[in-house]
């Protein structure tokens, strides 16, 4: 059981280091107003009534009725943090979860007896065959 819980919590740690240094890009497609496609790492396809700009006479622009958003998550660089760049409440809160995590994954050579210093009761009389009561 303490195996499968350190394989499972190696493989999200993997995941979260992974979904951190990766660089995202997000692409939304607007048309009057309303979503009509997102993109994960491109930019997402118009709906096909993108118009072009006209200018007419210089002094009349007129507007597309769609827009494009663009969102961009920048992956970590530098991996490298020491121990003295987190503050003393993170620095405590590392330490107390790494020991009890490993605490956590300690095996046990023997079993522990719950009722070591408690003995049985004394039996006076055979209850089970004073009920009559026979496991078969």
């Amino acid at each position: 059981m303490k195996e499968k819980l350190h394989r499972i919590f190696s493989c999200l740690m993997a995941l979260f280091l992974l979904a951190s240094t990766t660089s995202w890009t997000v692409g939304k497609h607007y048309c009057m107003g309303r979503l009509m496609n997102v993109s994960l790492f491109a930019h997402a396809e118009d709906c096909g009534m993108a118009m072009s700009d006209v200018i007419s006479d210089d002094t009349h622009e007129e507007d597309s009725c769609c827009d494009n958003e663009t969102v961009v998550v920048d992956g970590l660089d530098d991996l490298k943090i020491s121990f003295s760049d987190f503050n003393l409440d993170q620095q405590l809160f590392l330490v107390t979860f790494t020991y009890s995590y490993f605490a956590l994954l300690q095996v046990q050579t023997e079993r522990p007896v719950p009722n070591e210093h408690y003995p049985p009761p004394l039996l006076i009389k055979n209850i089970q065959l004073l009920d009559e009561v026979f496991l078969i």
